[in-house]
C-alpha cells in the first residue's frame, strides 16, 4: 500500500531534502535555529503520514492529516524566512519550495475530501 501512495513517497523524499537542507544550513552557514525549525516541522509532514496509514480509526487518520498540512504550511513559511533572510538562495529555495507546495496541495485535497465524507 504505502509504495503506490503518493503523500507516503513525496513526504519521504521531501523529508531528506529537509535533512539535507539542515545539514547545509548548520554546516556552511553556520545557522541553527531556523534549520532546526524546518527540520522539526519538514520531517514531521511525512511522520504524520505514515502513522496515519496505519491509524486507529478514521478519526485518527483524519487527525494525522490534518497536523500533516499544518506541519506542511509550518515548513512554507520557514523556507521563506530561509530565502527571504538570505540563508538559501533563490535556486534551492525554488526547487524545494515547489516540492513543498505540491505536497500542501495533496494535503489539502485529502482533508477536503475527508471533511466532504463526514458531513
Amino acid at each position: 500500500m504505502e509504495e503506490n501512495n503518493v503523500i507516503v513517497q513525496k513526504s519521504k523524499s521531501f523529508a531528506l531534502r529537509i535533512v539535507k537542507l539542515n545539514r547545509f544550513l548548520c554546516n556552511e552557514k553556520k545557522e541553527y535555529v531556523m534549520s532546526k525549525q524546518v527540520l522539526r516541522s519538514g520531517t514531521s509532514i511525512g511522520a504524520n503520514v505514515k502513522e496515519g496509514i496505519y491509524a486507529q480509526s478514521k478519526a485518527d487518520f483524519n487527525t494525522k492529516m490534518y497536523v500533516a498540512l499544518k506541519e506542511a504550511s509550518e515548513t512554507e513559511y520557514w523556507l521563506e524566512l530561509l530565502y527571504e533572510s538570505g540563508y538559501i538562495d533563490e535556486e534551492a529555495f525554488n526547487s524545494i519550495y515547489v516540492d513543498c507546495k505540491e505536497i500542501l496541495r495533496i494535503l489539502m485535497s485529502i482533508t477536503k475530501t475527508l471533511k466532504e465524507k463526514s458531513n
